[in-house]
């Protein structure tokens, strides 16, 4: 009985080491063929820089608003009940099923030249952000929604009762409780967002300098046989990413803390 604690551990280790850390390791080795000035020339360049800026702050924006939207449904989903519920349920979790090269071309039908919406946001940075909204709306909702069930509402009753208003009530019971499930969820939506190719390789239409995100990029630079040069830009995100999930995650222990 005393080997199976250790052997699990052993086993997972192993798992993670060939799925994540051992592929990860080789990017980041691949990354450094040409030295230090090598890495860093691939990163600056015009095209590679332009592409990261429009990542990068397209994640930024799309976290942000993941986390107000995202933070609403939930409590819409958890607080209220009203008919067509569980249609909201799975519509939420269609981008989870959905292949993302799918999710372009709807994106593309309904918001491209020929938009029955009269919507024109292809080949546009707001078509990006919008085709990066559509890919992570669940993390939120999916992160908060069921931290929200398990709140007890007698506190928010107990506050109510000593003469706190809703906006008080929220911002000192409700937000602590919730702040580790939003930080998670924003973490996870701004990975995803970094890390999209196929919703937005349609509606996109890798412009460079104007619309092309990092991994249209990095898969233009393996088309053009530039392997090192994409390995350069993946370690970028792969630093970013990991950055922000322990960012967020210590904001999440704090607002633990604190709750």
């Amino acid at each position: 009985m005393g080997r199976g604690p250790g052997l699990g551990v052993g086993v997972a280790t192993l798992w993670l080491s060939l799925v994540v850390l051992i592929p990860l390791a080789a990017v980041t080795l691949r990354a450094g063929e040409n030295g230090w000035g090598g890495f860093w020339a691939a990163v600056t360049a015009p095209e590679a820089a332009s592409a990261l800026r429009l990542t990068l702050g397209a994640a930024v924006v799309v976290s942000i608003v993941d986390v107000v939207f995202g933070t609403l449904v939930a409590w819409v989903l958890v607080r209220d009940h009203f008919r067509g519920e569980r249609v909201v349920e799975v519509l939420i979790d269609l981008p989870f099923a959905l292949p993302t090269i799918v999710a372009g071309l709807v994106l593309l039908s309904l918001y491209g030249a020929t938009s029955p919406l009269g919507i024109h946001l292809a080949y546009t940075r707001a078509g990006v952000v919008m085709a990066l909204l559509f890919v992570t709306l669940p993390f939120v909702v999916r992160t908060v929604q069921p931290v929200l069930a398990e709140l007890d509402p007698e506190m928010e009753d107990a506050a109510a009762s000593l003469g706190a208003g809703r906006i008080t009530t929220f911002r000192r019971i409700v937000l602590p409780n919730l702040l580790p499930a939003i930080s998670a969820g924003a973490a996870l939506s701004f990975a995803r967002a970094i890390s999209e190719f196929g919703s937005t390789v349609l509606i996109s239409g890798n412009l460079p300098f104007k619309t092309q995100v990092a991994a249209v990029h990095i898969f233009g630079q393996i088309e053009t046989d530039n392997v090192t040069g994409a390995a350069a830009v993946s370690t970028v995100l792969l630093v970013v990413a990991l950055l922000v999930l322990v960012a967020l995650d210590l904001l999440s222990r704090w607002g633990a803390k604190r709750a």
